[in-house]
């Protein structure tokens, strides 16, 4: 896995050494295991989930710039491994899940490895406004545009990295940078993830955004 990284243009060694520290294994389903190191998205204990592979979490995890001692926001935390990895960068990670179940698994995971992660349950298309402002902020599945709320709570000189659905055959995963209180955003290529539900997301049943 970690040649693939390498190989694929991964370069900061803080992140490198997150991937290296953070034992996949741990982060899916018992009968996945062998497949753990897989550049694969594989399924997680609730319908329609996964858990992203794992060049795509390096890559959000790199373009979030994450340094020692802030604080960062991860939107979807199903299984828990990207906030784990963010964690592993040397920062604390609040990390909000919409299912109750698979919020309350990843906590206490998250919790017996030793990983600096507070788990909330609600909707993360909202952040959570009462830990805000956060200096980094990465969203763990498809928003139909950008998600004001998001942005909203960022620091001055914060990051955003979100893959927002540009057509029915995918998203671009995109960063917005605050500089001097103006908001500028840049495509960092083609993904694919899961639809982001809540209310400034897609609705729960349907294809249309709320």
């Amino acid at each position: 896995m970690m040649a693939l990284l390498i190989e694929h243009g991964i370069r900061s060694r803080v992140v490198l050494e997150a991937m290296a520290r953070v034992p996949r294994e741990e982060f899916v389903l018992e009968g996945d295991r062998q497949r753990a190191y897989d550049d694969r998205a594989l399924a997680i204990d609730a319908p329609g989930q996964t858990i992203s592979q794992p060049l795509m979490v390096a890559v959000v995890v790199e373009a979030l710039e994450l340094r020692s001692g802030e604080t960062a926001l991860d939107v979807g935390t199903g299984s828990g491994y990207q906030a784990a990895v963010m964690a592993a960068c040397g920062v604390h990670v609040v990390s909000i899940e919409r299912i109750a179940s698979l919020a309350d698994t990843a906590a206490e995971r998250l919790h017996r490895l030793g990983f600096d992660v507070e788990v909330r349950t609600g909707d993360g298309t909202l952040g959570v406004p009462e830990r805000a402002p956060f200096d980094a902020i990465a969203v763990g599945a498809a928003a139909p545009r950008l998600p004001l709320a998001l942005a909203r709570q960022l620091v001055e000189g914060g990051r955003l990295v979100v893959p927002i659905a540009d057509n029915p055959n995918g998203e671009e995963l995109t960063r917005l940078r605050i500089v001097n209180g103006h908001w500028h955003t840049e495509s960092l290529g083609p993904c694919r993830f899961v639809r982001l539900i809540g209310a400034d997301g897609y609705r729960e049943a349907g294809e249309e955004p709320s």
